[in-house]
Parts: C-alpha cells; sequence; structure tokens
C-alpha cells in the first residue's frame, strides 16, 4: 500500500503505479499496488479548507473513498461511537471499516461491557483489540513493569500500554489512515485540530467530528439510541484507564478529569514522541551507526588487503626475472 507523506514544495505530487505504461496516466486497474500519494502542504491546506464545510458524514464519505488502508481507532468514547453509528449507515464499498481497540488493561469494568453492546449492535464491524506486547492481564503486568508504573515513569506506561500496540497494529494491519473521535471542543491541544493531519510517522489522521460539541455529540448518540458508557451517567465526560479518569464538574473541560494533577493532556498516541520514544528512537540509530561504522572498518581492511597483495605478486615476479637474467650471464 501506498505511503503519505507531507513534501516542502507547494503543489500536489502523485505518483502511480504505471504497469510499464510510459503515458503518464493509470487507472490503477491493472495492478494489486495502490498508488503512492504524497500530500504537500499547500494540498493539505486545501483539503482541510474544504472538507471545514462539510458535515461530519460528507467527511466519512471522502474518507472511504480517498484513504486506502482506513480504520478507525477507538476507545468507545462518544464522538467515536457517533463515527461507528454514522459508518455503519453509509452505503460505500469501503464500509464498515474496521476498529482497532487498545486494551491498556486498566480499563474500567463498564468500558469493557460496552466493547461486548458495541459488537452485537455493529457485528460487521470487525474489532481489532491490541494489548501491552507479551502480557494479557494487570497482574502480569505489575509483575513485568513494576506496580502503578502509571505513576512511577508515566511515559513509560503509555509505551507500553498505548504507543507501543497503536504502532504494532499499524504494522500488523498495514494501516495508513485513521479515523480519530478527537474533537477541538475537548480543549487542550486539541483547541486548533485539524480535520486532516498527517503525522510523524506519515500516517493519516482524520478527525471527522472536530467541529462538533459534548452537546451535538451527545444529542446525536440519544436520538439514534447508540450504546454508551454507563460512566458518563456518573459524570464522567471523557473515559480512560480508571487509575487516570475522574468525574467531572459542571462547567469544567470535558477532558479535565483525565490525569488529573499532571501536565499532560494526552496520552501519548497523538503527540508528537514521547521522551522514552525519543530515547528509542537515539538508541536504534546509535546500533545503526555502530554496524555502518563497523561496516566501514571492514571494507577498508579488505581493500588494504586486496592493495597489498598485487604488490608482493609483483615482487615475487621481478626476482624471477632478475634470477633468470643472472643465471644467463645478463647484466640486469
Amino acid at each position: 500500500m501506498g505511503n503519505f507523506e507531507i513534501e516542502q514544495d507547494d503543489g500536489v505530487s502523485v505518483s502511480p503505479v504505471r504497469d510499464g505504461l510510459e503515458s503518464g496516466y493509470a487507472s490503477g486497474s491493472g495492478s494489486e499496488d495502490l498508488p503512492e500519494v504524497v500530500f504537500t502542504k499547500a494540498h493539505l491546506k486545501f483539503i482541510n479548507q474544504q472538507l471545514q464545510k462539510l458535515e461530519p458524514e460528507d467527511i466519512l464519505r471522502w474518507s472511504l473513498t480517498t484513504l486506502p488502508g482506513l480504520y478507525q481507532t477507538t476507545a468507545f468514547g462518544l464522538t467515536g461511537l457517533v463515527a461507528l453509528d454514522m459508518l455503519s449507515k453509509i452505503n460505500h464499498p469501503s464500509s464498515p471499516v474496521d476498529l482497532i481497540f487498545l486494551d491498556t488493561l486498566y480499563h474500567f469494568s463498564e468500558t469493557l461491557a460496552l466493547v461486548d453492546r458495541i459488537k452485537r449492535r455493529y457485528p460487521t464491524s470487525h474489532l481489532h483489540i491490541y494489548k501491552p506486547n507479551g502480557i494479557d492481564n494487570a497482574e502480569e503486568f505489575a509483575a513485568t513493569h513494576g506496580d502503578e508504573l502509571w505513576k512511577t515513569n508515566d511515559e513509560l506506561y503509555d509505551w507500553i500500554a498505548k504507543v507501543e500496540p497503536a504502532q504494532r497494529a499499524y504494522a500488523d494491519l498495514q494501516v495508513k489512515a485513521v479515523l480519530t473521535g478527537r474533537r477541538r471542543s475537548q480543549g487542550g491541544k486539541r483547541g486548533d485540530l485539524d480535520i486532516v493531519e498527517v503525522d510523524e510517522a506519515g500516517i493519516i489522521k482524520v478527525n471527522p467530528l472536530a467541529n462538533w460539541s459534548f452537546q451535538q455529540v451527545q444529542e446525536y448518540i440519544n436520538t439514534h439510541k447508540v450504546p454508551y458508557n454507563e460512566l458518563l451517567d456518573r459524570g464522567y465526560k471523557s473515559v480512560g484507564d480508571w487509575h487516570s479518569t475522574l468525574p467531572i464538574k459542571e462547567g469544567e473541560d470535558e477532558r479535565s478529569g483525565r490525569w488529573q494533577g499532571q501536565n499532560k493532556t494526552e496520552c501519548g498516541i497523538h503527540n508528537k514522541k514521547s521522551r522514552y520514544a525519543q530515547f528509542l528512537q537515539e538508541q536504534a540509530e546509535a546500533e545503526e551507526l555502530k554496524a555502518k561504522q563497523a561496516g566501514a572498518t571492514a571494507a577498508a581492511a579488505t581493500a588494504a588487503a586486496t592493495t597489498t597483495s598485487p604488490t608482493s605478486n609483483n615482487d615475487d615476479s621481478l626476482s624471477t626475472k632478475l634470477s633468470e637474467k643472472l643465471n644467463l650471464g645478463v647484466t640486469a
């Protein structure tokens, strides 16, 4: 499948698979591979300007038509549930979209109960569940990484429980684009959210309900009788892990119940690389550099050996010729 990147120059660059044709045109019908689509900054800005004017259903239709490798990432919050319900009602060859759920092993029991209800309500939407690598339950997590890792090293916790499983899911499923449940009205870093973004890894993130308020989302849920998390009836508005989520007071920001007392508003999935992720990248880059240096040293040694070898052969040849001349009584 194609990769999506942002270029620095203006204009639109699309590089289709041409199946050997020299005309510069391709329908894509002759190849199983999808074209490589490159979004420039100017193109992405134009797309956002156009999608900004559309309703969420229209943005979802555009996503289904335009983006290969499309999935919906969800923790089954209200906004994600609205998008899921809308998708279930769109008649499109690419619908329904598969779901990706990151089971951190620390979700509320109410959240897990909602997952079962969603499976029954939307049986054609296939759900992919990813857990921390090699770990099946909270007891194993604590035994492996220590008690309350979210307190002792919250960035490491985010990496193990959320970021790495998400990256693994994207690699396993060949994810190229995802639908998210983020909205501007949720505040924090989401206040200036675009409809379409491209992250550092080249994954396209579409936020179809970016323009909606919490009230609009809630009205849709009630009108269409969409199943939702029971915790929302107990003062919660944004639900994550049980250890970092609290109900909120009237008038507080929608996500103010998340990570109270900490200077953070995102779990790492929608952030730029955390310090721990940067550390891992630096380690990988250091190993790669070390391997390159070792390869260069080995190549230099091989070249040196090759250079000295012919000289030795020439010396032997010269000595042989001198000996022959001396034996014949010829002065060299």
